[in-house]
């Protein structure tokens, strides 16, 4: 938005379209002028959007609101460019006259535009290294990133693939499962925690979660492996919203429940979890294989899709690389079957950027959840049991693992209301996941009903995570607090 396109007072009423992006970048505006007696505006493309207005002191006269798709601002008519309410978030990136001043209510799940201003040099010098090089499939900055992402998870070797859904299959298809086999994993997970085993023609087991850290538990497992006649060759635990797995108990269920020859194998979903720990090991050198996904919004992530399976067995390791592409040790011979799935060479070069600031990307992460944790609780919405009453039970962390906040994910009655009103106010929220796996139309020939996993049945009407990125301000937080707060209230 330019001086030019505020510096002529639109009609009042009237549509008009500003080129500029909004806030978080994700929505094409549409503005319209209101007098401060219009409590709700038909926005063009929107559902009815309420109108809110900031709180600033001494408002003047003829303050006018505006409202586009799901962002909210006001146009304060003031001849102060600098006057603006403390409490809500303006980074200076709209433009304006010295008469109006806009501010905008967008308080965004993620936005990756602030992430990108800060190392914007360094992608673009690293991006424009390889498009100079002309390397654009496995070169060398993928190999540099695949020693350099391994070392970082305490693992021998890292194969970085074209997605974390194909991650998933590599590490079970490397390590031999497939027909007759099956394997226990939870309902409460992203699709291609599921569509991964069926893929590799194997069956997908489900155990329940535990509704603390909604993470695959142990004792749903246990129950599992008794009542089974199945041929159970692996556990694939999903270490949820960044916090891993109870691993401890999942390696004693390895040793008692391992049969030979095969064996019971630990396979890890570290899909969401990148620089997370249990008991001081990272992610990634847990189990025999892991599987990582660099999708956008990850807390490491591409500027697409793109994946990793680490392993520290150099035979498995030699497998996943085959597998990856169409079954190839040497160019054109073939020994089986395999997949297009190699890294490029751009994402491991965005990669290898973003590695090095992702340690401290993390410890912002936490830093912001407990900021989270202690505004709920002074907030006196914060409730002490399991599941919600009259306020939002906080996300809990296992005293031996260290979580990187992935997602910060609260349990809440009456989810979808709070998820709309914060809508209305400015705030974006997500819901991970509204439907467990054994409720998804595409499973349902896995045999699951509705009541077979009570716990992750709850989650999914109750989560709702709220906005957290490394740049979020404390500011931010304050407010997605206080709406939260208004509407228990």
């Amino acid at each position: 938005m330019t001086s030019k396109n505020l510096s002529r007072r639109p009609r009042r009423g009237k549509i008009h379209t500003h080129p500029a992006k909004s806030y978080s970048g994700y929505y094409r505006k549409f503005t319209t002028l209101f007098p401060k007696s219009s409590p709700q505006a038909q926005l063009p493309g929107s559902q009815n959007v309420a109108l809110d207005r900031l709180d600033a002191s001494n408002e003047q006269k003829g303050d006018e609101f505006v409202g586009w798709g799901k962002a909210l601002c006001m146009v304060l008519p003031y001849p102060d460019r600098e006057r603006i309410s403390p409490r809500i978030p303006f980074d200076g990136s709209i433009e304006v006259t010295s008469s109006w001043r806009v501010a905008l209510l967008k308080i965004p799940t993620l936005d990756l535009s602030r992430e990108y201003r800060l190392i914007a040099p360094l992608l673009l010098d690293a991006i424009e290294a390889v498009l100079s090089q002309q390397k654009f499939i496995l070169g060398d900055e993928v190999v540099s990133f695949e020693n350099a992402a391994a070392a970082r998870c305490g693992a021998r070797h890292g194969i970085g693939c074209a997605s974390g859904t194909d991650a998933l299959w590599l590490a079970l298809a490397a390590a031999g499962i497939g027909p007759d086999d099956a394997v226990v994993t939870t309902p409460f997970s992203f699709f291609a925690t599921v569509s991964s085993i069926l893929r590799a023609n194997a069956r997908p087991l489900l155990a329940d979660i535990d509704p603390e850290t909604f993470n695959l538990a142990p004792e749903s497992v246990r129950s599992c492996l008794n009542a089974s006649s199945a041929v159970i060759r692996a556990i694939l635990p999903v270490h949820l919203f960044g916090q891993t797995a109870d691993w401890d108990a999942f390696e004693s269920l390895q040793q008692e429940y391992s049969r030979e020859p095969a064996g019971l194998m630990l396979i890890e979903d570290a899909a969401q979890a990148f620089g997370a720990c249990w008991d001081s090991r990272p992610a990634g050198s847990l189990g025999e294989a892991a599987a990582f996904s660099f999708y956008p919004t990850k807390n490491l992530s591409a500027s697409g899709d793109a994946g990793m399976v680490t392993v520290s067995g150099d035979r498995l390791a030699e497998r996943v690389r085959m597998l990856r592409a169409h079954g190839m040790r040497r160019r054109y011979y073939h020994e089986e079957v395999g997949w297009n799935s190699r890294l490029d060479t751009l994402q491991a070069a965005v990669l290898l950027v973003k590695l090095r600031f992702i340690d401290e990307w993390n410890e912002q992460r936490r830093a912001l959840a407990a900021n989270y944790d202690a505004l709920l609780r002074r907030a006196g919405i914060a409730d002490s049991g399991l599941y919600p009453e009259h306020g939002v039970v906080l996300p809990r962390t296992r005293a031996k693992a260290k979580h990187v906040y992935h997602q910060y994910v609260i349990r809440v009655r009456r989810r979808d209301d709070l998820k709309e009103f914060l809508a209305l106010h400015g705030v974006g929220s997500e819901v991970y996941y509204p439907v467990p796996l054994h409720l998804q139309p595409a499973l349902k020939n896995l045999g699951y009903k509705r009541g077979a996993f009570p716990e992750s049945e709850r989650a999914a009407e109750e989560v709702l995570a709220l906005p957290i990125f490394p740049q979020l301000t404390t500011e931010e937080q304050e407010i997605v607090v206080a709406r939260i707060a208004d509407f228990l209230s």
